[in-house]
């Protein structure tokens, strides 16, 4: 318990910081007005689909790099950190390429509103810059993980995060730049948590290679596609579902669409916890698996499950009991604070089985046992969330309330089919197996 609390926390703090980075921008951008929050918000599901390559990539790295060090194998550790940074470096350019060139398409495939779509389109662009540093952050921060250290990556997140707060304030308010000031801060802070994570990475003796030896390795990339592929068809079938999701709310109106994105925003900070978890939970997962040492594996799979479950249980009710003053936080307007804290309302009710799909979804993936996650998350965000969404907003022109009730159909549909391989005693035994 000790270990997964000791890895677990540094591994909170950073993803609650990086939430953080989010809320200063919507909560800076939402004093501006409705149009300058919709604006930023019209393309948040495409920066999801975007970083899900590096996040693809980022899991299968750790779930081999942790595998890696619980056996010992020093060589075969750095011979997957010197794949990582060519995948990052890959990924990074790629991404970041494609994204420039459709950032004038990209608010106009979203359904924006004429008014914002020039501006929303800017805000892309200048955030897609710095891409193969985002990169950097991503994949070989999780090659850090890997190797169970969490507070490096932990202390170069808040270091990001400070200098995104400082720029924030600076270029919307003093230079008064608006959401392009706020695009230009979250570029810059990218761009240094990158470059800070690389320096980082290149001075972990487990992970450090020598650049004379560094070559492509043909093997251990086609064993990281068989472990990230389902994991990339995971996270592109997911963001693919949020795009065509925001897409149904924003056709309902700026108002109400700057409302659900608040809303949307404002509750990421409550579930991270869990993700934090997951990660911490994934490492040692893999390492377990590296040693062949059954007894951790279900120990620390039993006790991340409570841990997690029992933590978004305590962030259900804050959330709940705190919905309007948080609204309050990120917008002026009266009819979007409350129309957003219903909705928060609402979904608090369902976070347990939001913390139990991540935990189950992080053992899977520390075992690399990934095709799984990628099936369930296909059914569930098709066949509930986006199929009923539709229904609900473009045949039974029902609201908001609705909508909300298909995300959490989606989210307790998915829990209980992650929950499906452990329910007895003969699954688990497979599951847990270190052959």
């Amino acid at each position: 318990m000790y270990t997964l609390l000791a890895l677990s926390v540094p591994t909170v703090m950073e993803e609650v910081l990086a939430t953080l980075l989010q809320y200063v921008d919507t909560a800076m951008v939402g004093q501006l007005g409705e149009q300058a929050t919709a604006s930023v918000s019209i393309t948040t599901t495409i920066n999801w689909l975007v970083g899900s390559m590096a996040g693809a990539i980022g899991t299968a790295v750790l779930a081999m790099i942790s595998r890696a060090v619980g056996s010992g194998d020093r060589d075969r550790i750095r011979r997957l950190s010197g794949q990582a940074f060519y995948l990052a470096t890959a990924c990074g350019g790629i991404t970041g390429s494609v994204c420039l060139l459709l950032s004038p398409y990209i608010p106009i495939w979203m359904g924006a509103e004429e008014a914002i779509r020039a501006q929303a389109s800017t805000y892309f662009f200048i955030i897609s810059l710095p891409m193969i540093f985002r990169a950097y952050t991503t994949i070989l921060g999780a090659s850090i993980r890997a190797t169970q250290n969490t507070r490096t990556p932990m202390m170069i997140s808040m270091a990001a995060n400070l200098l995104n707060v400082v720029l924030n304030y600076t270029l919307i308010y003093r230079v008064n730049l608006g959401v392009t000031g706020a695009a230009i801060a979250s570029a810059v802070s990218y761009s240094v948590s990158g470059f800070l994570m690389f320096l980082a990475y290149r001075r972990n003796q487990l992970l450090h290679w020598k650049w004379r030896n560094l070559s492509l390795e043909i093997p251990l990339l086609k064993e990281c596609a068989r472990i990230g592929g389902p994991v990339l068809g995971t996270s592109v079938t997911s963001c693919m579902g949020y795009v065509v999701f925001a897409g149904l709310v924003s056709g309902m109106g700026t108002t109400i669409f700057a409302a659900h994105s608040i809303a949307v925003t404002a509750e990421t900070i409550f579930y991270i916890p869990g993700y934090g978890l997951r990660t911490a939970t994934s490492a040692l997962v893999g390492a377990a698996l590296g040693e062949k040492n059954r007894r951790k594996l279900k120990d620390t799979g039993y006790l991340s499950i409570m841990l997690t479950v029992g933590l978004m249980c305590l962030s259900g009710v804050t959330l709940y009991l705190s919905a309007y003053p948080l609204m309050r936080l990120f917008t002026p307007s009266e009819g979007v604070a409350s129309l957003g804290a219903s909705m928060l309302r609402l979904v608090a009710l369902s976070e347990p089985f939001f913390g139990l799909m991540i935990v189950l979804e992080g053992i899977f993936y520390g075992l690399g046992r990934t095709k799984y996650a990628f099936m369930a998350e296909t059914f569930s965000m098709w066949g509930i969330r986006i199929l009923f969404t539709f229904l609900c907003v473009k045949v039974w022109n029902l609201d908001l309330r609705a909508v909300w009730l298909c995300m959490i159909g989606d989210n307790v549909c998915k829990a209980m089919l992650f929950a499906l391989p452990v329910m007895t005693k003969k699954r688990r035994e497979r599951v847990f197996c270190v052959e």
